[in-house]
């Protein structure tokens, strides 16, 4: 297996990297809808068998209840909803907190590689990663630091940007190749499946406006937070694209709920929780909200296959 991985990642996939990165150099525009699998879910005589792959913002940490410490998985998680509703009549959801597109392949823990999961009779997958490959966790608390201060600056983006270019852009832009090795891996490993890359939520006001000291982000910054994170949901979209894998748009659902607004209204928690959830994710009522994306789309999918 690691030979033909060398193999597939040689000059055809590096090839291929530089298609997907011209295409996202140049911000091309693709088309909201990308073509499902040939088949439905459950129609290959067996039931739905649903496998959810993917970080913590697919994992559900720290909102109850809690089924697998070590990877921070909770049983209200959304791929959970996905398959209650849906039916599924087999389940195996391996996602992880801290999960990059390595641990498709590596184990995490207790955990082992996510695409060990996946099998020819798969019929449902999704797919929720690269927020660590960009750097998430780092990313905030950096610009966090940050803000403090120089609260009503940009020092975030001046410091992202201080070699003259936006390091960020940049490694999303690395990322794209790394999301379509795993959507080739996911193909290749249940080929008959329908497979729908999850986008991120909404996580700061999409008007640009900030809410110091609740999130200690700099004025200015917010701006530039929110225009990465779109930046990081636009590639992601692309590389599902390109792999004619299904996009779930969480990011427009969750618009007017992120973690600025009050704790009645939001669906992300700043970074002192007030809900049961960690800093920065979805608490349970985000978590039903991608839900919901996600059965939207397949829902879109059964009318217009």
């Amino acid at each position: 297996m690691a030979n033909g991985m060398r193999t597939a990642d040689g000059v055809g996939g590096r090839r291929r990297a530089a298609v997907l990165g011209a295409a996202l150099g140049s911000c091309a525009l693709v088309a909201a809808a990308t073509t499902p699998a040939d088949a439905h879910p459950g129609e290959h005589g067996h039931g739905l068998v649903y496998v959810s792959l993917g970080d913590s913002y697919a994992s559900g940490p720290m909102i109850p209840r809690q089924v697998d410490a070590g990877c921070a998985r909770s049983d209200h998680n959304y791929p959970s909803l996905v398959a209650s509703q849906r039916q599924a009549t087999a389940f195996k959801d391996v996602s992880c907190g801290g999960a990059t597109t390595n641990e498709m392949w590596k184990p995490q823990g207790t955990n082992g590689p996510q695409l060990d999961a996946l099998g020819r009779n798969t019929d449902l997958v999704t797919v929720q990663i690269g927020g660590n490959d960009v750097g998430f966790g780092s990313i905030i608390s950096t610009c966090a630091r940050l803000g403090v201060q120089d609260p009503t600056g940009d020092p975030c983006e001046r410091s992202y940007s201080a070699a003259g270019y936006d390091g960020l852009a940049l490694t999303i832009l690395r990322t794209a190749p790394k999301i379509d090795r795993v959507l080739r891996a996911v193909h290749a490993r249940a080929p008959h499946a329908r497979v729908l890359l999850v986008g991120y939520p909404d996580l700061l006001p999409d008007d640009g406006s900030g809410c110091f000291p609740s999130v200690p982000f700099a004025q200015k910054d917010f701006p530039y937070l929110r225009d990465t994170e779109k930046r990081l949901n636009l590639m992601l979209r692309l590389v599902a694209a390109w792999n004619r894998v299904e996009y779930v748009d969480t990011y427009r659902p969750t618009v007017g709920h992120d973690m600025c607004k009050a704790p009645a209204d939001r669906w992300i928690e700043p970074l002192q929780p007030a809900a049961p959830a960690a800093p920065a994710h979805p608490n349970a009522t985000g978590e039903a909200a991608m839900a919901k994306a996600v059965l939207d789309r397949l829902e879109q999918g059964r009318a217009h296959g």
